[in-house]
């Protein structure tokens, strides 16, 4: 019988495997050399490291992780010593697409913003980012893109609101946007480096009026450097969910920032259930197993943001004597209040894992019916653009 390894915080996926292999449940850091040795595949998450100090003499043959991030995993290594590997593009995107509206609403809260006058730099346009840029869309914003890969390409995503000459080079983004949010992989060479993609100098050239967002991967913003500019007050204010040297956070910088967030952008129960599919139907396809077409089933209720429970997913929105803005800040915050993890790692940096661990329910907007009372037509269109399903 073969033998799978599966990170042990992986959800909805105790009890797939186990009719076909011995299933071996372990948390990510304490996935060694020794308990690998004799094993068919990993199903794991970005805390395992795949390597060759991991792998080197072991019997694994496949390597599948449940994020869209891969690099934890040695590719070049894999690949020369005959170790298959997939990541799961995409499965969060939703996820993230609900994190950056709800920052960006926190943030026209916290700074008195008006979103419909403001300029969006979204740098890396593939899954994630071209969901973010609809929901910038969505509550008004401009939107400018950057990706060199699709430009050189000619490939150019529908994107509502943002048509082709939304595309537009780095440094004008740097110039002209409000806000920069980074949604690209971490690459250290070849023609489209990100590591510290926005280094001191980079970040030198914002202005006091700019606000950064980072989830994508920790290195791309040069975090010291970052810090810097934060305490001479050289931007308005950043965001970060992904850190360089995770789980070990620095206190001033997350200190200075307007929200801090334990690497939980792509962390609904929605996007977890996604990426949990993509591996199993991956190692199934890999090895000839009948769970080509497993998906994963009964994602709990709500558990998490400004609202508990059953009753939550369906609610009304009054919009009679509000703003658009208004409105679309409260479905947003309905489902999910970035502020409410924030708080929870500024009350103790030290629970990073913890909390990540630990993540409370988190459904996208998807789950959510809203009944919209006194609202016009675009404002009904623009809550579905941002996922909601809606009633009037």
């Amino acid at each position: 019988m073969m033998k799978i390894i599966v990170d042990n915080k992986i959800p909805f996926i105790k009890g797939v495997f186990e009719p076909y292999a011995e299933v071996l449940y372990l948390p990510g850091k304490e996935t060694t050399a020794e308990l690998v040795k004799d094993a068919d595949a990993l199903v794991t998450r970005t805390r395992t490291i795949c390597n060759e100090v991991l792998l080197q003499g072991s019997s694994v043959k496949a390597i599948a992780t449940a994020t869209i991030g891969f690099d934890h995993i040695d590719t070049g290594w894999c690949e020369a010593n005959g170790i298959w590997w997939t990541n799961a593009p995409g499965c969060n995107s939703w996820s993230v697409k609900q994190y950056i509206s709800s920052v960006l609403v926190r943030l026209a809260a916290r700074h008195g913003l008006q979103l419909d006058r403001l300029t969006i730099g979204v740098i890396g346009v593939g899954n994630v980012g071209s969901k973010v840029a609809a929901a910038a869309s969505a509550l008004g914003m401009k939107v400018l893109l950057n990706d060199p890969p699709r430009v050189r390409a000619n490939d150019y995503p529908v994107i509502p609101g943002a048509g082709r000459d939304a595309f537009t080079d780095l440094d004008t983004i740097v110039k002209r946007a409000d806000i920069i949010t980074l949604h690209v992989p971490l690459e250290k060479g070849g023609e489209d480096p990100t590591w510290h993609l926005f280094d001191a100098d980079r970040l030198g050239r914002l202005s006091a009026s700019q606000i950064l967002i980072n989830s994508s991967r920790g290195p791309v913003v040069d975090n010291r450097a970052l810090k810097a500019v934060l305490k001479a007050k050289g931007i308005k204010g950043a965001v970060l969910d992904v850190w360089e040297g995770e789980p070990e956070l620095d206190p001033e910088l997350v200190s200075l920032l307007d929200y801090a967030t334990p690497h939980i952008a792509g962390y609904s129960a929605d996007g977890k259930a996604n990426g949990t599919m993509m591996s199993v139907q991956a190692i199934a396809s890999r090895f000839g197993l009948p769970l080509t077409d497993w998906r994963p089933t009964g994602i709990p209720a709500p558990t998490h943001g400004a609202h508990t429970g059953e009753e939550a997913q369906s609610f009304t929105l009054d919009a009679a004597g509000k703003s658009r803005q208004q409105v679309l800040s409260e479905a947003i915050l309905h489902a999910f209040d970035v502020a409410v993890d924030s708080d929870a790692l500024r009350g103790d940096i030290s629970s990073f894992e913890r909390l990540r661990g630990d993540y409370p329910i988190r459904r996208e907007p998807s789950a959510f019916t809203i009944t919209l009372a006194n609202g016009s037509p675009s404002l009904a269109e623009a809550l579905q653009q941002l996922d909601f399903k809606v009633i009037r």
